[in-house]
């Protein structure tokens, strides 16, 4: 029998608009819900939505609307989404479904019959955006809510209470015997103090709420959120109802996994009532931390005014792109800050130049050294890439089964830079003119495609088209990158030699600033000290000109000139020819192997009959000394200079 694996997210109180710290949530759920999918665990994914109560009912009143009318329309938006992120959820429960409404109260009725829930009345301070009481001495100076900030109202009625206090005992001695039960540690430790503070009976209904589900046997009173929304877990299972095979199947929950603003009423209040209705607890809540904005690091808020809508950034930077950047960005379990700058970063970075730049140098090496077909690694591979991607399949599984995904995605960006440093290292482009080294360059073009094949596998879980891509490129059925059994697609050597490459667009073409930002209220920064004779221009003038990192694989001088080679380039796996005044200067073997910068987006033009496709930088003195534009550290051909 398949291990099985039960993940949830909170369901999402309908807002008019999710921003980019709810999706972080989701995205990091699916991740780990696509992982265990791809090992081959019985998993099952749950989201959804909480839709009573009286801001609810406040908001719709205020929209001119019926709350199920306002409640229909947020959470079609929300499903949208969910879909534009590809969110691979297994069931969507909204608290609104009659299959929730009968069980919330089943339950509640179980409850009152056997005496954890008794009638009497309430009086204190309520946090309607919260929908929580709070005791006077619990809040903030001038009556605040310690949650979020807002005034609070002083609410006196008629209520149903639950009787917390009961079960805190035994509910902390569980807590004690399962360390992992409450995680990270730091969580742990914050409600292990709460509970020991003493835990109060709590208020489960309202009269003053008509937009809810009514107590059974007590039509004047709506049932409150803590058994109504913390009861999904169950009831969108079957608990309760005739059919309860999913329950029996899945429950206890695997993971939790939840904001930390609302750790307490997941670790305490729900593990109570559990434990009140005689049903196993589940073995894993996670509260991580928050996406905050900006460098100042705030939470987003809609008062605010700095909420993120995720559906521009898809738009703009495309779903892996955002996707990525959310589960490498923030680790896991701490605060995480978002800026598109960072944003753009990765994706130019991580994405175009390391992944990306990794896929095309090595297609195009197969295409051009080896007639566009995957070569037999007849002259023997040597190891290098394959211990480096099992090394990173091993670092990237550990870190998922701690649930440090962003750990995991470094994990693998270890492979791929060892990948983009072993072109440099092996240098096919001379390889390939050596007639006595045809099958270390088989090899070695092996060993790159084979890489790629297995690291697109291993991204899965993470990106929700670029494995796809890769595997396209690489000549591959793009479904089966999905499809194919973990161990036997994860296995060295699965790529068949002869198999025909496909060249493709770039994976992530990079993305180029529209504009330098000037100081001030965008006025020009003044006038610089140029020398005499050279005029200033616009940054985006400069932004015209594409310089790039290239290779040279060969040089020769140009016939009947004394001045001009012809110099073969690799330019992130595209060849390119241009011809330079440095003969002078510069012998040809001298120049074979160099990291150069040239100018690449020059009209072509011809020197001798020979055609030039751009120029090569270079310093000069008065004197008639020159010396090309190099590096001084490696970095993959193709590379951006900025």
């Amino acid at each position: 029998m398949a291990e099985k694996f039960y993940i949830t997210t909170p369901i999402y109180y309908p807002s008019d608009r999710l921003h980019i710290g709810h999706s972080y949530t989701t995205v990091a759920a699916d991740a780990l819900a696509r992982y265990h999918r791809r090992l081959g665990h019985d998993t099952w994914f749950l989201t959804g939505t909480d839709e009573h109560g009286q801001k609810i009912e406040r908001r719709a009143q205020e929209a001119g609307k019926e709350p199920q009318q306002f409640v229909d329309e947020i959470v079609a938006s929300i499903k949208d989404l969910w879909k534009a992120l590809h969110i691979s959820y297994d069931d969507f429960i909204r608290t609104t479904e009659p299959r929730h409404e009968k069980a919330v109260q089943a339950i509640f009725t179980r409850l009152y019959e056997q005496g954890d829930i008794y009638k009497s009345e309430y009086e204190g301070w309520y946090c309607t955006p919260c929908e929580t009481f709070w005791v006077e001495s619990k809040l903030k100076e001038g009556k605040y809510c310690p949650d979020c900030g807002r005034p609070v109202e002083r609410m006196r009625e008629e209520s149903y209470k639950f009787r917390l206090s009961k079960y805190a005992d035994r509910l902390l001695k569980h807590i004690e015997e399962h360390p992992d039960f409450i995680q990270p540690e730091s969580r742990r430790n914050e409600m292990i103090a709460f509970i020991r503070q003493g835990l109060e009976d709590l208020s489960v209904s309202r009269t003053a709420v008509r937009w809810g589900i009514p107590v059974p046997f007590d039509p004047a009173h709506t049932i409150y959120v803590w058994i109504d929304a913390l009861s999904n877990y169950v009831t969108a299972l079957g608990y309760g109802s005739q059919d309860d095979s999913l329950y029996r199947r899945y429950w206890p929950a695997d993971l939790h996994l939840v904001g930390k603003e609302i750790v307490r009423f997941h670790t305490i209040i729900w593990p109570i009532i559990l434990l009140a209705l005689g049903e196993p607890l589940p073995k894993q809540v996670f509260g991580h931390g928050w996406l905050l904005f900006g460098t100042a690091g705030e939470k987003m808020s809609k008062s605010k005014g700095n909420v993120v809508d995720p559906l521009v950034l898809i738009d703009r930077y495309g779903v892996d792109a955002v996707r990525y950047y959310l589960l490498r960005e923030v680790p896991f379990g701490a605060d995480g800050t978002y800026t598109e700058d960072a944003l753009v970063l990765r994706t130019n970075v991580d994405l175009a130049n390391d992944l990306g730049n990794l896929l095309n140098r090595t297609v195009a090496m197969i295409d051009r050294f080896a007639g566009g077909k995957v070569p037999d690694p007849a002259g023997g591979d040597d190891g290098v890439l394959r211990e480096a991607v099992a090394e990173a399949l091993a670092g990237m599984r550990e870190n998922m089964d701690r649930l440090l995904i962003s750990d995991a995605l470094a994990s693998l960006w270890k492979v791929v830079g060892r990948a983009n440093k072993y072109i440099d290292e092996q240098a096919p482009w001379n390889l390939a003119r050596d007639p006595g080294k045809q099958d270390r360059l088989g090899a070695v073009l092996y060993s790159l495609a084979e890489t790629l094949r297995v690291l697109a596998v291993a991204l899965t879980p993470f990106l929700v088209e670029t494995p796809e891509k890769i595997w396209d490129q690489l000549g591959l059925d793009p479904s089966g990158v999905r499809t194919e059994p973990w161990d036997e697609a994860t296995r060295w050597g699965g790529l068949r030699p002869g198999t025909a490459v496909r060249r493709g667009d770039p994976l992530f073409p990079r993305i180029e600033a529209e504009r330098a930002e000037a100081p001030g209220d965008g006025e020009p920064a003044g006038t610089a000290e140029v020398p005499e004779g050279v005029a200033l221009i616009d940054y985006a003038d400069f932004q015209k000109l594409d310089l790039r990192v290239a290779r040279v694989l060969s040089a020769e001088p140009v016939p009947k000139t004394d001045k001009l080679l012809r110099l073969e380039l690799d330019v992130g796996g595209e060849p390119r020819q241009i011809v330079s005044g440095i003969a002078e200067h510069y012998r040809p073997e001298e120049l074979v192997g160099r990291l150069i910068v040239i100018v690449a987006n020059l009209r072509p033009r011809k020197l001798r009959g020979v055609e030039s496709h751009g120029m090569l930088l270079a310093a000069s003195t008065e004197n008639g000394e020159l010396s090309l534009v190099t590096l001084d550290r490696p970095l993959p051909s193709g590379s951006r200079v900025r």
